[in-house]
């Protein structure tokens, strides 16, 4: 039988490698939030391959007509070039100079794609309902998960183990949204938040499948250790979650992401990343720390080894 739990030190340390990282960025760059969320206006235009500008041509333009906080997107058709450019607010007539100028400057058959344009008491009343509905959810889900599993030792710790793997999952797609901003020109918008509610979704679902595979289990194989028995119900239900997650989501949105168009492609990579994610902390992180847990081996991380009497 594969011996899961007994590296589940590696498993956290790797965990940590992945989320290190864009928590670092975080801190040194902040949030790469987009319009969505503090307020601003997106440009999206199309242009012919053969007359698009670059991308620090444009952020010149919009420096030269004081807009000076511009980001850049670009992408490829098979004919042209789509630029997605987000800035502080434009209004109806600044975004026609803006178009002109492109025009004047660029294509003359400019193509106008999208232009909205989002306010800061818009954006604060998303952040706030984004930030409500994360909690809620958690608190649901950890009384849920301590009702359905009231009829065996220490119900309560299931739940608030599900919810350590949930937020495990959480930081690995914000740590990939921040590498993405910072080498890709990625940003935390709506879309964005849609993955993430999704990816706390199936997170929990993943991590009640395990658990219930535990406790299942729990009055069937008593006389065997805790650790040995959750280990068991891990192996038990591994092929199941690998399966599920692989046929019948991630190659879907693997096309998504490829086919999709650049609207569609941050989205779906994080709904990748943060869905593998999800599987792997329902085996990996949540199970694993519900055995630290039982065995309390907090109490030996930083003791010394005494040495053997003779």
């Amino acid at each position: 039988m594969l011996n899961i739990l007994g590296k589940r030190y590696l498993f956290f340390a790797f965990s940590l490698l992945l989320i290190v990282p864009g928590l670092v960025i975080i801190a040194i760059n902040g949030l790469p939030l987009s319009i969505d969320f503090r307020g601003g206006s997106i440009v999206e235009i199309e242009m012919i391959k053969d007359k698009a500008p670059t991308s620090d041509q444009i952020i010149l333009l919009y420096n030269d007509m004081g807009i000076t906080d511009s980001q850049i997107q670009i992408s490829q058709t098979q004919t042209g070039v789509i630029f997605v450019i987000r800035s502080s607010t434009l209004d109806q007539d600044k975004y026609s100079q803006v178009i002109s100028n492109l025009k004047k400057e660029f294509d003359p058959n400019l193509v106008e794609r999208r232009f909205d344009t989002v306010s800061p008491a818009i954006s604060q009343s998303v952040t706030n309902r984004a930030a409500m509905a994360v909690g809620i959810a958690t608190l649901a889900v950890t009384l849920y998960i301590t009702f359905a599993f009231r009829g065996i030792p220490h119900a309560f710790r299931y739940g608030i183990c599900a919810i350590l793997g949930l937020v495990h999952d959480i930081l690995i797609v914000i740590s990939l949204g921040a590498i993405g901003c910072k080498f890709f020109g990625w940003q935390m918008d709506s879309l964005y938040l849609t993955a993430l509610l999704t990816v706390i979704g199936f997170s929990t679902q993943d991590s009640i499948v395990v658990f219930d595979r535990i406790r299942e289990n729990s009055p069937v194989l008593r006389n065997i250790p805790f650790e040995k028995m959750v280990n068991h119900s891990i192996v038990q239900s591994l092929q199941r979650s690998i399966n599920t997650q692989l046929m019948t989501v991630d190659y879907l949105l693997l096309a998504l992401a490829l086919f999709g168009g650049i609207t569609l492609r941050e989205m779906s990579v994080v709904l990748i990343v943060g869905l593998l994610s999800g599987t792997y902390s329902s085996i990996f992180i949540a199970a694993p720390i519900l055995v630290v847990w039982e065995n309390k081996e907090w109490k030996t991380w930083f003791r010394k080894n005494k040495p053997s009497q003779a």
